[in-house]
């Protein structure tokens, strides 16, 4: 499974595509310099019990370390994930 990530002023979204379908997406806004939000994320019924989520979320922290980014979450799953997952720490800020 590919995740692919998008981002488009100010905005972006980690996605898993098939065949043309987007069956996966965490999107996320900007917020200010050095940080951003994530605000939604969804999983198709086809692809649930695969631990998608989790690994959308694993996508985003590790474009965060890349750009030396912090998260914050209004999803909540994300938040969650994000709160459970010590490793997380570094760029999560609850």
């Amino acid at each position: 499974m590919e995740i692919k990530h998008i981002k488009l002023s100010g905005k972006g979204a980690f996605i898993v595509k098939e065949e043309g379908k987007r069956l996966a997406e965490m999107t996320y806004v900007d917020a200010g310099e050095g940080a951003f939000i994530i605000d939604h994320t969804f999983v198709d019924e086809s692809l649930r019990g695969q631990k998608v989520g989790d690994k959308l979320v694993a996508a985003a922290v590790e474009y965060a370390r890349e750009n030396k980014l912090k998260i914050y979450a209004t999803c909540p799953f994300a938040l969650k994930v994000l709160t459970r997952t010590t490793e997380y720490h570094d760029v999560f800020q609850p």
